[in-house]
C-alpha cells in the first residue's frame, strides 16, 4: 500500500465517503496521508495540514480548467490557504454545479420518462445523477450505463459546465496551494497537449490507477524535462482508498510535511 493516497473525494463533491470517516478508511487500508481533493471545494479544515486520528490531512481541491485549445483538464492543489479570489473562485463553480445538475436531472426525467427526486445542492455532479438513475428501477440503466448512454460528455443529457481559462485558475491555484499537479494526464483525449501545460505547474499525477495498461514515458520525460514532482492518488469516489499512491520519500519531496499543522 502506498504511504500517502493524494486524490480522495467525500460526500462534500461527488463522493460516497464522509469527511469524518476518512481516517478510518485511510487507517483500513494502511494509508498514513490522505489529501482531500473535493471538485471545486473548500474544506473546513483549521489548517492547510492537520492531524485526525493519528492519519495526516491535506486540504486540497480538484479544480477544472479549459487550455487555449479547448480541452478540459483538471488541477489538483494541495497544502490550501484559501485566498479571496479562490473562495470567489469555488463559489462561483457551485452556483454553476448547482445550475448544471438541475438542468441534467430535468434532462434524465424527461428523456426517461421519471422522477429521479434529487436534492441539488452544493457539491453536486454527475455521480449523483448516476446512482440515482441506478437506483430506479424503471431507468432501464445501471451506473456505468447512465454515464455510457444519457450524462457522458456526448450523452443527450448532458449540459456542460462553466470553467475558467487553465492560467486563471493555475493562478488562482499557486496563489493558494504549496503544490499544483496536473491530475490524470492519460485520461485527457490528447492527453500530449494536456502534458504540455505541465510545465506551467509544480508536478503531474503520475501514480495513477487508470483501470487499463497504460505507457507512462510521456508522463516521465514531462517530469523530467520539466523539473517537476510527481504526485499520485486513488482517485476514490468510494471508502476504498490506496489502489495509487506515494512512497514516504516521494510524498516528503513535496514539501508539505512542512506545513504547520
Amino acid at each position: 500500500m502506498p504511504y500517502a493516497d493524494l486524490h480522495v473525494h467525500t460526500t462534500r463533491s461527488d463522493g460516497s465517503l464522509e469527511l469524518a470517516d476518512v481516517p478510518a478508511a485511510a487507517r483500513r487500508a494502511d494509508v498514513s496521508v490522505v489529501a482531500v481533493t473535493d471538485h471545486d471545494r473548500l474544506q473546513p479544515f483549521e489548517a492547510p495540514v492537520i492531524e485526525r486520528d493519528g492519519v495526516t490531512l491535506v486540504h486540497g481541491i480538484e479544480l477544472r480548467v479549459e487550455a487555449d485549445d479547448g480541452q478540459r483538464v483538471d488541477l489538483l492543489g494541495y497544502g490550501v490557504e484559501p485566498t479571496d479570489a479562490l473562495r470567489a473562485e469555488t463559489e462561483r463553480i457551485q452556483r454553476d454545479r448547482r445550475e448544471r445538475g438541475r438542468a441534467i436531472v430535468e434532462n434524465v426525467d424527461d428523456r426517461l420518462g421519471i422522477d429521479l427526486d434529487l436534492d441539488v445542492d452544493t457539491g453536486f455532479g454527475r455521480p449523483h445523477v448516476a446512482r440515482a438513475i441506478d437506483a430506479d428501477p424503471d431507468s432501464g440503466y445501471d451506473y456505468e450505463g447512465a454515464f455510457d448512454h444519457l450524462i457522458g460528455n456526448d450523452g443527450p443529457c448532458f449540459v456542460a459546465r462553466d470553467v475558467c481559462p487553465f492560467e486563471e485558475g493555475r493562478e488562482i491555484l499557486a496563489e493558494a496551494c504549496v503544490v499544483v499537479s496536473l491530475a490524470h494526464p492519460l485520461r485527457y483525449p490528447d492527453p500530449v497537449s494536456a502534458l504540455e501545460l505541465a510545465a506551467d505547474l509544480d508536478a503531474v499525477e503520475r501514480e495513477y490507477p487508470y483501470g487499463r495498461a497504460v505507457d507512462l514515458s510521456a508522463v516521465e520525460r514531462t517530469i523530467e524535462r520539466n523539473d517537476l514532482l510527481e504526485t499520485g492518488g486513488s482517485d476514490a469516489h468510494d471508502d476504498q482508498l490506496g489502489r495509487a499512491g506515494l512512497s514516504r520519500a516521494s510524498f516528503e519531496e513535496l514539501g508539505l510535511e512542512s506545513v504547520s499543522t
